[in-house]
């Protein structure tokens, strides 16, 4: 693990040392981009290997302007990407071999799921667009609902159709920013499985979420971004033990709360549950590991649905504030 001011850091043996050997994907040297006064990435440096990389940080760390000059839609203020051991800017071949999921991107309702990966074929001039879209839809198991609109889709759905568009090129890396955002506990299990399918196949994927629990299940490494700058980098499990004396809130909203809250409180990992105002339970804890696995095995034992587990942005800002002190 290393942090921002390369002060060593206490490791287990051996860590990383089995991808440090494979060669990089995507190179990121001394990078710093501003808009006007604000600066948004500060003097980063970092390497990306095949295998699935979680960007995480809060909210505004910088985590979405990284990966717009990653793929070439930004130009950095300063530094070099590299991209195979390319430039990335105005390399239009080797934008053939990335795809990009963006967090806010509008989708064409009136399409079918089918129709809307289609598109994306052509404009990608892909030559086998049928093959193509066949193999891109049957990798996200959406097939069953390809010829519905759009429209008529869950969230969890569309963002499956949405990754099906951005792989019909079958590019070698992809570039996910907050893929998870608004999806339920189901749908994130779902995709976590997904991403740890399409990492297997040799592909680099970057996701980049403000939630460490949304990539740690799945992260080979994780890059920790706090106010535009490279806070912390290393194997998950790592960063999750500098997490071990930090109170951590989370958020949790179930068919019936109160029961739910009743079942959890004799939980060791459970310090305290209070009500908020929107009909959620706050849970304070500081074994979140544990506390992951309690909710979901009391919600079972219940007979409770869960509608969102969330850890809160205070909480986050903290604890990423605290990762970046150290």
């Amino acid at each position: 693990m290393t942090l921002s001011d390369n002060r060593p850091v206490a490791i287990e043996p051996g860590e990383e040392v089995a991808n440090s050997r494979v060669e990089p994907t995507i190179t990121v040297s001394n990078v710093s981009k501003w808009f006007g006064d604000v600066v948004s990435v500060n003097d980063i440096s970092l390497e990306v290997r095949p295998g699935l990389t979680g960007l995480l940080g809060p909210n505004g760390a910088g985590k979405t302007t990284l990966l717009r000059m990653i793929c070439g839609l930004t130009r950095p203020s300063g530094g070099e990407i590299q991209v195979f051991g390319e430039p990335v800017r105005n390399n239009p071949e080797l934008y053939r071999r990335i795809g990009v999921m963006p967090e806010h991107q509008s989708t064409y309702d009136f399409m079918t799921g089918r129709a809307f990966v289609e598109l994306n074929a052509r404009l990608q001039q892909v030559p086998d667009v049928k093959t193509a879209v066949e193999r891109s839809i049957e990798q996200v198991d959406m097939q069953n609902a390809q010829d519905r609109s759009i429209g008529e889709y869950s969230r969890g759905m569309k963002q499956r159709m949405r990754l099906a568009a951005v792989m019909v090129h079958d590019p070698e890396i992809l570039l996910l920013d907050e893929p998870l955002s608004g999806s339920d506990p189901r749908q994130r299990i779902e995709f976590q499985e997904l991403m740890v399918r399409l990492a297997s196949e040799g592909r680099t994927i970057v996701i980049s979420s403000h939630i460490l629990e949304e990539v740690e299940a799945v992260a080979d490494r994780i890059l920790l971004l706090v106010y535009g700058k490279l806070a912390a980098s290393g194997d998950y499990h790592v960063i999750r033990q500098k997490l071990s004396d930090r109170p951590y809130i989370v958020r949790v909203g179930a068919s019936d709360v109160r029961a739910l809250a009743a079942g959890l409180i004799t939980e060791p990992s459970v310090e305290s549950i209070s009500m908020d105002g929107e009909g959620h339970i706050q849970i304070l804890s500081r074994s979140v590991r544990e506390l992951q696995l309690a909710i979901p095995k009391a919600a079972q034992t219940l007979g409770i649905r869960l509608t969102r587990v969330d850890p809160l942005d205070d909480s986050l800002e903290s604890v990423f504030t605290y990762l970046a002190d150290r």
